[in-house]
């Protein structure tokens, strides 16, 4: 047995029946198995989730008939979530004095910065919670020119790994340096960057977490992934309703980057906006994101009037 290392007794049967995220390396549950400290912790953790999130401490849970039964009552639960619900999830999750690095993902226009603030706004009065867009780590658009890449902004390619994978890594030990990034000038803000130091909870939403066999990669840096889902018919219509917003906002503001579309009616502008989707959010949403979804710990799928569904998916659980 290494050090640090230590036998777990006990089944967690709510991990059964997946394969489950675990410090960044996926572990098959077992009777009884070594590992280290750390990974026992979220296995403890994970199982306190269970039953205290979900109301169910009183089910039998240790015997495959608790799984059974465990099924029954999650089936007696709301259907629909909200940002405080998926909030008091991931606060069962966080140590005190350690860093919990969380992932949110999915399309363009889906809703990870809104729905990112807003589970961050729903724990602040008891922890020190963060949000981090990867945005920001993508590369300024001259040199995004100067490399060919301006249509394929937001793809794998246009993004400064090192950066995002440092900034992941360092922000559990101290302060970081994180760059911002302004939607009205569709560039890096230098005005905009923040220092952020050693959060309980660190929500870092956008793009860029493809999975990856390198240990630096910023997927392999983050402790759970949250996919935030929708059809693509909702996606494609919201994308439009944001690109028309930023289109009437640039009609007084000349330094905005939607100012060089305000020659469009507004009819020109939404025919545009699918065009982008089509040819560039789309291809990126089917190739480099939703593969994702079947990665991710944390399933929350929205509906047209943005109700929420979560799935706490390597668990098997619904809420």
């Amino acid at each position: 047995m290494g050090p640090g290392a230590r036998v777990c007794g006990g089944w967690f049967p709510p991990l059964a029946a997946a394969t489950v995220l675990i410090t960044n390396r996926r572990v098959k549950p077992a009777n009884r198995v070594t590992l280290p400290d750390s990974t026992c912790k979220l296995l403890q953790r994970q199982e306190r989730l269970t039953m205290n999130v979900l109301h169910i401490h009183r089910q039998p849970l240790r015997s495959p008939d608790g799984n059974v039964n465990l099924r029954s009552v999650l089936h007696r639960l709301p259907t629909k979530g909200d940002p405080a619900l998926l909030g008091e999830v991931l606060a069962e999750f966080a140590t005190p004095g350690d860093t919990l690095v969380i992932g949110v993902t999915g399309s363009v226009a889906a809703g990870k910065t809104t729905l990112s603030k807003a589970v961050a706004n729903s724990l602040r009065s008891t922890l020190h919670v963060e949000v981090v867009s990867t945005d920001g780590f993508l590369f300024p658009n001259d040199v995004l020119a100067s490399r060919g890449l301006t249509l394929r902004k937001g793809y794998p390619e246009s993004y400064d790994l090192g950066m995002l994978s440092g900034v992941l890594q360092r922000s559990r030990w101290g302060a970081v340096h994180v760059p911002g990034y302004s939607h009205t000038t569709y560039d890096r803000a230098p005005d905009l960057d923040r220092t952020i130091a050693r959060p309980d909870i660190l929500l870092v939403e956008g793009l860029r977490f493809s999975l990856s066999a390198h240990q630096r990669s910023p997927a392999a840096l983050l402790d759970l992934l949250i996919y935030v889902d929708a059809n693509e018919a909702l996606l494609e219509g919201w994308f439009v309703r944001r690109f028309l917003d930023h289109w009437r906002a640039a009609e007084t503001d000349p330094k905005s980057f939607y100012a060089r579309f305000r020659t469009m009616s507004e009819t020109e502008a939404a025919g545009f906006a699918q065009q982008v989707w089509a040819s560039i959010n789309l291809p990126n949403l089917r190739d480099h994101i939703a593969p994702l979804k079947q990665q991710a710990d944390i399933l929350v799928e929205k509906s047209a009037d943005h109700a929420l569904h979560i799935s706490l998916s390597a668990m098997g659980l619904n809420a």
